[in-house]
């Protein structure tokens, strides 16, 4: 009962001090940041380990998103200072994980269960779909932040010809890298906290550790994912007025690559889908 009452009250006091602080660093909008409140509060109250680890992925987009503005700035149309997401970015990156979460806590209750499937197969399957989530999230944003920061030509991932920085679907070795990087941060920050958090049998806590090897593939296919789609379905485009890359055609804009029928956004939504059912699936074979 007195975990009932205490974790919801630390997820809105956690909650509360990282939206602010993320509007008032321009991470997030005010729309951006009432959101960020919303599903943050429902993911620390739900379980201490998903609240972790989607503040993981926040505190570490956001940190690289600023890093070397000068540079993005000077490449990306659609720039804004600090990042600043609004509340349909939050949900699009946020809004599967929380449904997800919700679930877990539907079956298990405020409990911090280990993925086996032996115990439930249905816990294991929605938490695998939670670490897919934000370790394809995380891969998606650090390989876009930082490649585009990399001294070699992204390559177009449907033809591997180069391409202009900033074209939708140009991948690079560093963004890559980063992707799964970034994706097996998602997977220790879940099995290190779990290590304090669960009561499970010796050799099921062990297994655990294969979540870091699994959380970096989830990343990098996650981004592999997000530029398919980017290179196909989303428009990408060089503007000679603005002499920039743009993602929707007009008169003085000669395409690159894609078809305009996917935003960003829409392809954010679609990679995080596949890459959650296919690690919460992969899970249900591992564990």
């Amino acid at each position: 009962m007195e975990k009932v009452v205490i974790q919801p009250l630390i997820a809105v006091l956690v909650s509360s001090v990282i939206a602010i602080r993320a509007y008032r660093r321009k991470s997030l909008n005010i729309s951006g940041a009432v959101f960020g409140f919303i599903v943050m509060t429902v993911h620390f109250a739900v379980n201490y380990r998903f609240g972790a680890i989607l503040l993981l992925f926040f505190l570490s987009s956001s940190k690289f998103t600023k890093f070397g503005e000068e540079k993005k700035k000077s490449i990306d149309a659609e720039f804004k200072e600090g990042g600043q997401r609004n509340w349909i970015q939050v949900v699009y990156n946020s809004g599967i994980a929380t449904a997800l979460a919700v679930a877990v806590w539907k079956l298990a209750g405020w409990e911090d269960r280990c993925l086996n499937t032996k115990q439930s197969a249905k816990i294991t399957a929605l938490i695998g779909g939670i670490i897919g989530h934000y370790s394809c999230c995380n891969g998606d944003t650090w390989s876009s932040e930082l490649g585009v920061l990399s001294d070699a030509h992204p390559r177009l991932i449907t033809t591997l010809k180069p391409v202009r920085r900033g074209t939708n679907g140009g991948v690079t070795v560093a963004g890559l890298v980063a992707a799964a990087a970034a994706g097996s941060l998602i997977g220790f920050a879940f099995v290190f906290i779990g290590f304090f958090t669960t009561k499970c049998a010796h050799d099921v806590a062990l297994k655990q550790t294969l979540v870091v090897p699994l959380a970096a593939l989830a990343g990098l296919i996650g981004s592999l994912i997000d530029s398919l789609l980017g290179a196909t379905l989303q428009f990408s485009g060089f503007c000679t007025i603005r002499n920039k890359v743009v993602g929707k055609p007009g008169p003085t804009v000669k395409k690159i690559s894609g078809l305009n029928i996917l935003d960003n956004n829409a392809v954010n939504l679609v990679s995080v889908m596949l890459t959650s059912l296919l690690t919460s699936i992969a899970c249900v074979y591992i564990f």
